[in-house]
């Protein structure tokens, strides 16, 4: 009798084909002695790095490395964010992206974590969609005139047990919502690749 074994290539295959569910990555911060990761406002030349430009959707060209400090010092992981929900990367997730052919959809762009020598990858996601269904989360409230900042009315001030609404978000694996950036949502496909993986530090809650 033959026990038959799955290719690397056709878990993922088996993953990018399951039925589509939407969850929302986190930082699993209930890892026991992780590190914890911290924004800094510097590349490894020295020049300022704004560090809000990780969420706007759009491809970014640096010519240094941002650096990335350690505000707890801990076991490495594959994916965490920083205070500003920065998402940092391990080579073996940006691989694994790659290998899933997700190329089109995010942009790795090389950063450095102070005290290591690894190479790390600042995740930016290059897909921002309206697609939170108001409806089914558990509050809204969205930014009005009377909160003085113009330019992001009708954006999100706070969303609590948010929900996706998954027709407005056709074949894409990994987004921003619009008007909530700092979350990022992955299907369900994305999810069970990375668990296939063992990929440290992840959560996922579903959206």
């Amino acid at each position: 009798m033959h026990t038959w074994v799955k290719t690397p290539q056709a878990r993922y295959e088996d993953a990018m084909n399951a039925q589509s569910r939407y969850f929302e990555l986190w930082d699993d911060m209930a890892i026991p002695g992780r590190w914890v990761l911290k924004q800094t406002d510097f590349d490894d030349q020295g020049r300022r790095v704004d560090p809000w430009q990780f969420k706007k959707g759009t491809s970014i060209a640096l010519e240094g490395k941002p650096i990335l400090g350690v505000a707890h010092p801990g076991q490495p992981l594959d994916f965490s964010l920083t205070e500003l929900a920065t998402p940092v990367l391990t080579q073996r997730v940006a691989s694994l992206f790659e290998r899933l052919g997700l190329q089109h959809e995010v942009q790795f762009v090389p950063a450095r974590v102070e005290g290591s020598t690894e190479p790390y990858f600042i995740l930016n996601v290059l897909r921002i969609i309206r697609c939170i269904d108001e409806a089914r989360c558990e509050e809204v409230r969205h930014w009005e005139p009377r909160h003085g900042d113009p330019s992001r009315v009708g954006e999100y001030r706070n969303v609590v047990g948010m929900k996706v609404d998954p027709t407005k978000i056709g074949a894409t694996h990994i987004l921003r919502p619009w008007g909530w950036k700092g979350a990022i949502i992955v299907t369900e496909r994305l999810k069970l690749a990375m668990e296939s993986e063992n990929i440290t530090g992840t959560k996922f809650v579903e959206a």
